[in-house]
């Protein structure tokens, strides 16, 4: 039977990443656990050396934080489809605080000599996280590619990435030619690279269509439908008449929040999201968003990981993609709520296909 770190943790009673740890001889796990996974692999026949494969295994980890946004399956797909065509076969390794994280992830995958690794918006976004493990993996020599939010510590390690200020650039411009004017901005968590680059985006469109920037109009949450339903809450007593979103499920929770209020979309406030991954066209109403270009992208991480299997001393860039915003029903003309100082000036053109970078959908 070929050995398998799971065998050993089953044996044992710890996890994957534990087993990898005590075989590795990292730092982190209490003594008589340590004995525990000695034992096991005592017991189960195993040597330490033949649990770690002696080559390159022709397998990829894709690791994504969730399964539930249909972004990251959107991902999944796009690339599991262009990795096979190179002879690699994609693992996917779902990163949630109930389960196993992103750290135990990388050392399994590790550990199972995988080809290459590619991180979804990942901890290589968060300002605050730890990246050494990142600089470590690359200079062992694993190809390494990294999805949305690359920081800046980070610029030996290949990545690819949509940008996110332009998203926020077509999102304002678009509803300041609908009227609007008092513009509403919900993110997510301030310290990941994503939400810094929205809010600049935000705040240049806002800058471009000569609009005033009321800082309480900038909201941080946390990424999905609840969050989005708490920025809506805090938004719309604010007099806002259209909210810009960081994903399609914050802006179903701004939606959620407006129709708890008597409000109307777009009749009342018009919501756009970003991504435009999910069935928006499905929605209620059909929902306005920046669409990210995921089949461009697959082919830039494959080709970025393909390059440094080939090289480990290939290039790392970080390759910016431009969004495209496809309009729907869940926009509309400004209402006439704004606050007196912020009302309309008069200009009531709609510009929807013939905006660069935009199309009906």
């Amino acid at each position: 039977m070929k050995p398998r770190l799971k065998h050993v943790a089953d044996h044992a009673g710890v996890s994957q990443a534990t087993v990898s740890r005590v075989l590795n001889d990292r730092p982190g796990v209490a003594e008589p656990t340590r004995l525990a996974v000695l034992q096991a692999l005592s017991q189960l026949g195993y040597e330490h050396g033949r649990l770690r494969p002696a080559r390159r295994t022709g397998l990829v980890g894709l690791i994504v934080p969730e399964l539930d946004n249909p972004v990251f399956p959107r991902f999944a797909q796009a690339l599991e489809s262009r990795l096979a065509r190179e002879g690699l076969t994609t693992v996917l390794c779902t990163s949630t605080p109930a389960g196993m994280g992103e750290a135990d992830y990388l050392e399994v995958l590790q550990d199972h000599a995988v080809t290459g690794i590619v991180l979804i918006s990942g901890e290589h976004a968060d300002t605050t996280a730890d990246h050494q493990r990142y600089h470590d993996l690359r200079a062992g020599g694993l190809p390494l590619v990294l999805v949305n939010g690359r920081d800046e510590d980070l610029g030996d390690i290949a990545a690819v990435t949509v940008d996110h200020a332009e998203v926020t650039r077509l999102a304002v411009a678009h509803l300041a030619s609908l009227g609007h004017r008092r513009i509403g901005l919900a993110l997510g968590p301030s310290r990941y690279v994503t939400a810094a680059r929205l809010r600049l985006g935000y705040l240049d469109g806002m800058a471009r269509a000569g609009l005033v920037v009321d800082p309480a109009l900038m909201t941080d949450t946390i990424y999905g439908i609840e969050g989005g339903h708490a920025a809506g809450a805090a938004l719309l007593p604010l007099g806002v008449t259209a909210v810009v979103c960081a994903s399609d499920r914050m802006a179903l929770g701004v939606i959620r929040a407006a129709r708890e209020q008597g409000l109307e979309v777009p009749a009342d406030l018009s919501v756009m999201g970003f991504d435009d991954a999910g069935p928006n066209n499905f929605m209620d109403p059909p929902l306005t968003s920046v669409q990210q270009p995921f089949e461009s992208m697959g082919s830039a991480i494959v080709q970025l990981l393909t390059a440094q299997i080939t090289d480990a001393g290939a290039a790392t860039p970080e390759l910016t993609f431009r969004p495209e915003l496809v309009v729907r029903s869940s926009t509309g003309p400004a209402a006439e709520t704004a606050a007196p100082s912020e009302t309309d000036t008069g200009t009531d053109d709609v510009t929807t296909a013939s905006e660069p970078g935009t199309r009906t959908g």
